[in-house]
């Protein structure tokens, strides 16, 4: 085994080409799983644990337990692995810049994506999230690995809205900050997968002390929205998983514009003298 959990064997293999050495040893409930993962591998890399769970009619537990049986060290290096094997054609066939309209479709996409989760979000929910942030003492946001400078981003914004806020790019502090939250503190859980560990144990010891959360994420199953009391989510439609994609959070960064946009008020930061550092830095500034 190598120090990431998983063999190096496994990784130099193809995902199927594993399940299908390895069939005979799962058990019943985990060949289940197994079918599903041989029968719709685009649809495996598509879902999280619990959209796959639900594919196959098992538990979070069974998939995961499937994971490690065959020497993953669990189910997002799993559907990692498959995507990487799926999208070895598809990246190679990447199209390469030919004209300004192909920029310019991509940029077309990109809106697109925007207004379909704008259409998406539900507005009694965004009007719930933006009352938290006016009303809270402190928010407490937590995010891990790729998707942590959206949370030194997002606590930046609002420090200068005039909302106190604490953020860090290691869990250890975040969750430090939440076990010493006070009452009127929030939470602010942002990850695309919805399945981010040290996330959902944080929103478990906020909802453990009483604590109102905010979620950003791509999926409304998932662990992260279920322990939320409120969801945004950060995507309109169904659509395949890429292996390179799931580095960007364009569509995470945009709900988070859309929240600090509705909270943003100009009496509150010219009490709070919350753009006074602005106005500091300025002289650095040609």
């Amino acid at each position: 085994m190598d120090k990431n959990g998983a063999s190096g064997d496994i990784l130099e293999k193809e995902v199927l080409e594993v399940i299908r050495e390895n069939y005979e040893k799962f058990f019943s409930a985990e060949k289940k799983v197994a079918n599903f993962v041989l029968h719709n591998p685009q649809k495996t890399v598509d879902s999280n644990v619990s959209e796959l769970a639900k594919h196959s009619g098992v538990s979070d537990a069974t998939v995961v337990r499937m994971c490690h049986h065959i020497g993953y060290k669990g189910y997002y290096q799993f559907r990692i692995t498959l995507a990487k094997d799926l999208g070895k054609l598809q990246y190679n066939s990447i199209s390469s810049i030919q004209s300004s309209d192909t920029v310019e479709k991509v940029f077309q996409e990109y809106a697109k994506a925007m207004l379909r989760i704008g259409k998406n979000i539900d507005s009694e929910v965004m009007r719930n999230c933006v009352n938290l942030l006016k009303t809270c003492k402190q928010a407490h946001i937590m995010a891990v690995g790729n998707t942590s400078p959206l949370a030194q981003y997002m606590g930046f914004r609002l420090g200068r809205l005039g909302i106190k806020s604490t953020y860090n790019v290691a869990p250890e502090y975040f969750l430090n900050h939440v076990n010493l939250a006070d009452e009127g503190d929030i939470l602010i859980a942002i990850t695309q997968s919805g399945t981010s560990k040290q996330v959902i144990q944080g929103l478990e010891l906020g909802k453990e002390k009483g604590l109102k959360s905010i979620a950003i994420t791509a999926f409304a199953q998932s662990p992260v929205s279920d322990l939320a009391d409120y969801v945004l989510l950060s995507s309109g439609k169904e659509e395949s998983f890429g292996y390179y994609k799931g580095y960007a959070h364009l569509n995470e960064t945009a709900v988070i514009d859309a929240l600090l946009h509705f909270v943003t008020n100009e009496e509150w930061i010219k009490t709070k003298h919350a753009d006074k550092p602005e106005m500091i830095l300025s002289e650095y500034k040609i």
